[in-house]
């Protein structure tokens, strides 16, 4: 940000002066000498009087005056120094998240459709971050590397839909695939990396993939990674959409919940990290509010002014305009000697 700015603005007082020793200059008596019959030999001189050199005079001592009240051009400088977390989010996409036991405006939506916008809102909050996500199911992928480019990770969490991948709850995959991403980010301090955990949200138990949820917890703990679980859905019986072969809605089945809530827990608590229950929209927005007061850093903005001196730009011209008038005033009284 550019600033303009007089370090010494009292210096303009002096232009009051200029006016006025201008008038009484003009007021000065000049000694006149009387020579009869002058006008029989007087010729008329060829150097007429010029006012140049006056007004020279006045344009330089207003710019030396501007120049001595120190005109600045002031820049605010800001130096943000930021180190962000890395964040993998490993979201389930299993085909129980098909369960519509959240509502939003009165409509019942499904679980993956309650948590996206708080997602991208989770998101929007931490710019200096990079986060990545993982989805898994039946198996465990890398949708999204570590990006600080947010918007991009926006526009691929958008596609994100139930479907992707065979079905079944792969969780210890899921956080496997979500620990190497952040191995692979190489940003480890002293054996154990700092700055860097994973959200797990699941709506089930353990029922598929190689490597058991416990074992991705104690992985995660010996490289000093928190895993925040986030257990989405209502405990016990909800409805479930029913579909044609076209994909059609075309009613509900009762089904009942199967989240492994003590198994998420010893996971998440093991590692450092907390389990929270999304029984509803609010609950489940108010456990990213939770996770984003727990893991966030503040960051120490330092800021300074630099300053640059505008004075020479004004100080030359007025120095050349002065010694220009005093050139002019004093070949003009030569000329006048000349001529007498």
């Amino acid at each position: 940000m550019l600033n303009y700015t007089l370090h010494d603005p009292l210096w303009f007082l002096a232009l009051a002066l200029l006016p006025l020793s201008i008038w009484l200059r003009g007021r000065r008596r000049v000694p006149v000498l009387l020579v009869p019959f002058a006008a029989a030999w007087h010729r008329p001189s060829l150097a007429s009087a010029s006012r140049w050199p006056t007004g020279l005079a006045v344009t330089g001592l207003v710019l030396l005056v501007a120049a001595l009240a120190r005109p600045q051009r002031v820049e605010d400088k800001r130096e943000v120094r930021s180190e962000g977390y890395d964040i993998v989010l490993a979201i389930d996409l299993s085909s129980s998240m098909l369960a519509e036991d959240y509502e939003r405006g009165g409509d019942r939506i499904n679980r993956l459709q309650a948590i996206k916008p708080i997602i991208q809102a989770f998101i929007e909050k931490r710019p200096s971050d990079r986060i990545g996500i993982v989805l898994f199911s039946g198996r465990a992928y890398t949708m999204a590397p570590l990006t600080t480019d947010h918007a991009w990770l926006a526009a691929q969490l958008e596609r994100v839909k139930i479907g992707l991948i065979e079905d079944g709850t792969a969780i210890g995959d899921g956080l496997g695939v979500a620990l190497t991403r952040l191995e692979q980010a190489k940003r480890d301090a002293g054996g154990k990396r700092q700055g860097a955990f994973v959200i797990l949200l699941t709506d089930g138990a353990n029922n598929r993939g190689a490597l058991a949820p416990m074992q991705a917890a104690e992985l995660a703990k010996s490289r000093g990674i928190p895993i925040y679980a986030i257990g989405a859905g209502k405990d016990g019986i909800v409805p479930f959409p029913v579909f044609d072969d076209k994909g059609n809605k075309v009613g509900y089945r009762r089904m009942m919940s199967d989240l492994d809530e003590p198994a998420l827990r010893e996971v998440a608590e093991f590692t450092g990290g907390k389990l929270f229950r999304a029984f509803d929209t609010d609950a489940a927005e108010s456990a990213f509010k939770a996770i984003d007061r727990a893991q966030k850093i503040e960051f120490q903005a330092k800021s300074y002014l630099l300053t640059t001196e505008l004075f020479p730009w004004l100080a030359v011209p007025a120095l050349a305009l002065l010694l220009a008038a005093a050139l002019l005033s004093r070949s003009a009284a030569s000329a006048a000697r000349a001529t007498a």
